[in-house]
């Protein structure tokens, strides 16, 4: 796998997670009953960030989840090679019924990570809204699925692949094209 350019560097993420919160807050007007649940692996950083960024501007904090989705993916047995899989778990040390859930994941790609995602989100409890912020968006919905909000549209084509990389795993922040 080549990287073919860095469409996103850590300044670039910066500004789109600053836009992201900003865009949060207008459209539930505040943060009251919401709370963030990031995607497990980057999509938990990623949450992390945007409550930091959130209680920079509104001045409280807001509520921040982990979700592991392994078991909800209907691709479970194709990427584990009928292995058992490696089930993290999830952390959400909150009430998510009767709140507006922002799901948060790194690239958003055929759908089937959010599907999943949403899944987990209904076993656990009742949301009152689920919204799904991104990095990424690349294009190519398997599912009926639109994230509401986008730090940039990457279109990509299916021999391409889009990198993610964040200082908390990866020890850079940036997201790159490369083909696979």
């Amino acid at each position: 796998m080549s990287e073919k350019a860095i469409v996103l560097d850590e300044q670039a993420i910066g500004r789109a997670m600053t836009r992201i919160a900003h865009q949060i807050i207008e459209k539930n007007k505040g943060i009251t009953d919401c709370v963030l649940v990031g995607v497990r692996t980057r999509g938990i950083y990623l949450a992390k960030r945007l409550a930091a960024k959130i209680e920079e501007i509104e001045g409280n904090p807001i509520p921040v989840g982990e979700l592991d989705i392994t078991l909800y993916r209907d691709d479970l047995t194709i990427k584990t090679d009928n292995h058992e899989p490696l089930v993290k778990g999830s952390d959400i040390p909150f009430e998510i019924s009767n709140k507006k859930v922002i799901l948060v994941d790194d690239v958003l790609y055929t759908g089937r990570t959010v599907r999943a995602g949403m899944d987990a989100l209904i076993d656990i409890g009742r949301p009152s809204a689920i919204q799904l912020a991104v990095l990424v968006d690349r294009g190519h919905r398997e599912l009926p699925i639109r994230a509401d909000y986008v730090g940039k549209n990457i279109p990509t084509s299916s021999s391409e692949k889009i990198v993610v990389e964040l200082n908390e795993v990866d020890n850079v922040d940036q997201v790159s094209i490369h083909d696979k």
